[in-house]
C-alpha cells in the first residue's frame, strides 16, 4: 500500500505560482511513477503530468508543458508540481496518484490516489 497526502493548494491571482506537493508514505516511493492530475467543477478528471521512479521520464499535457514542472525529492519521498503563469482556467481539485507503470496519462493505471487539494485562481 502507497499512502499519498496532497498539500499546497489555495487561492491565487492570475499570473502567480503555487507549489504542489505529495507525500508518499507506504512501500518503497523510489520505485513508483508519480503523477498529478486535476478535476475541475462540472468536468472529468484530466491528466496534468507525470514523473518516473529515476526522475529522468517526464510527461506533461501539452496546454501545461512549460508552465508545470513536475519533480521528486528523494530525501522526503515527496513529488513536487510547480504551476507558474496560473490562469483562472487552472482552478481545480489537484490530485495525486502512483503507478508502478511508465508515466501516462491513463488513469486506470494508476493504483493509488491522495484525497486532493484545491487550487483557486483568481481574475
Amino acid at each position: 500500500q502507497v499512502q499519498l497526502v496532497e498539500s499546497g493548494g489555495g487561492l491565487v491571482q492570475a499570473g502567480g505560482s503555487l507549489r504542489l506537493s505529495c507525500a508518499a508514505s507506504g512501500r518503497t516511493f523510489s520505485s513508483y511513477t508519480m503523477g498529478w492530475f486535476r478535476q475541475a467543477p462540472g468536468k472529468e478528471r484530466e491528466f496534468v503530468a507525470a514523473i518516473n521512479w529515476s526522475g529522468r521520464d517526464t510527461a506533461y499535457t501539452d496546454s501545461m508543458q512549460g508552465r508545470f514542472t513536475i519533480s521528486r525529492d528523494y530525501a522526503k519521498n515527496t513529488v513536487i508540481l510547480q504551476m507558474n503563469s496560473l490562469k483562472p482556467e487552472d482552478t481545480a481539485a489537484y490530485y495525486c496518484a502512483a503507478t508502478e507503470g511508465k508515466p501516462t496519462p491513463a488513469q486506470a493505471m494508476y493504483d493509488y490516489w491522495g484525497q486532493g487539494t484545491q487550487v483557486t485562481v483568481s481574475a
